[in-house]
């Protein structure tokens, strides 16, 4: 007789392993190796055996206690070749396992009480300024309502629900399938009813059968100020409608800001470049920045380096947890150099040199000048 693995190789786990990583590690075996995954595979019966061994001592704590200090010769001369399989729980395990091959599960439970409706989901798109200081924005959709003529039952008028012959209105299937440890129940929602227990067997001609008719409406959309770009807003019960009696759900419009020409942002601050002319870098003064707010009045002051940075205090985004609080602007200051300049301006330039450099230039005149002759 070929000799046992250990069991803890069997399983791929370590000494020190918990119940949960025991556990997971059996139930990925069982579901590969199991007999009715793999019909007429002698192998893989073979390794299920031996996972399920393995995992019947170590998962029992005196046993695995036993094991750990004999070793296999703890349990030599027990039944089933070796090992007494009587006591040990497969239930919610092989539940599962089956339920996955199957289709079906243990726990799953009926659908016929009240269910809550899928949501909706539509966008929209909006202006920056819109993003900041918030709008109001109409969105037309379709929406399903209670059918008319039948109230939402499904049924013609006169008529009503009859009790699904398959479940017999319980909204469940159960089956019981053969294992090597006896038989396993599993349940299914009922595949005739859909889980509900009832059948329409007289549809109503207003909405054939569904119980909702849709239409298009126009739903108010009201955007918060500060919102950014993919977020969405919630609009309570303006989704799909509930089943047996439940609520419906929501809509859930996301947000598509457009881009704009000068402002950036992040976060709650907004980014953005201006010009100043060469004399206003200079001599300073007043400039006008342009911000979401209008145009504001800055001091620039004199001597100002193209690419300085400024700070415009409360010039930026609102939070949309406390409407009074605002994010800052920032504006990058860039020098802009003349390109056409009138005969005058280059004079009144070539003179502003000649200030600024004193007699330098004059020196270097005639120092070209005396070169050109000597």
């Amino acid at each position: 007789m070929a000799e046992k693995r250990d069991y803890y190789e069997v399983l791929g786990v370590d000494r020190n392993a918990d119940d949960a990583a025991l556990k997971k590690a059996y139930r990925q075996l069982a579901k590969k190796y199991h007999p009715d995954v793999n019909p007429g595979d002698k192998e893989a019966e073979a390794k299920f055996k031996e996972a399920t061994e393995a995992y019947g001592v170590l998962s029992d704590p005196t046993k695995r206690r036993q094991y750990d200090q004999f070793g296999h010769a703890a349990f030599e001369g027990g039944g089933s070749g070796g090992f007494d399989y009587s006591g040990m729980d497969f239930g919610d395990i092989f539940g599962d396992i089956f339920g996955d091959l199957f289709g079906g599960s243990r726990s799953r439970s009926a659908n016929n009480g009240p269910m809550r409706g899928a949501n909706l989901r539509a966008r929209i798109n909006i202006t920056f300024e819109n993003a900041v200081f918030g709008c109001e924005k109409e969105l037309e959709i379709n929406l399903k309502d209670e059918c008319n003529v039948c109230h939402g039952t499904g049924c013609r008028p006169g008529s009503s629900p009859i009790t699904c012959s398959k479940c017999g209105g319980s909204g469940q299937i159960v089956y019981t399938q053969q294992s090597l440890f006896g038989m396993v129940r599993n349940v299914q929602t009922c595949p005739e009813c859909g889980g509900s227990g009832k059948m329409i067997k007289d549809k109503c001609t207003g909405c054939r059968g569904t119980g909702y008719t849709s239409s298009r409406k126009k739903i108010q959309v009201t955007v918060p100020a500060g919102i950014d770009n993919g977020m969405s807003i919630r609009i309570r019960d303006k989704g799909e409608p509930g089943k047996n009696g439940g609520p419906r759900g929501d809509l859930l419009v996301e947000v598509n800001i457009a881009r704009h020409p000068i402002f950036q942002r992040q976060d709650m601050d907004i980014y953005s470049t201006a010009p100043l002319t060469f004399a206003q870098a200079a001599l300073g003064g007043e400039v006008r920045i342009n911000t979401v707010d209008g145009e504001v009045a800055y001091q620039v002051k004199p001597g100002t380096q193209t690419d300085s940075k400024i700070r415009l205090r409360g010039k930026g985004v609102p939070s949309l947890k406390n409407k009074n609080v605002r994010g800052d602007h920032y504006v990058t200051l860039v020098v802009q150099v003349p390109t056409n300049l009138s005969q005058e301006a280059k004079e009144a330039l070539r003179h502003y040199d000649d200030i600024v450099n004193g007699g330098d230039n004059e020196a270097r005149k005639r120092k070209g000048f005396m070169g050109k002759h000597k």
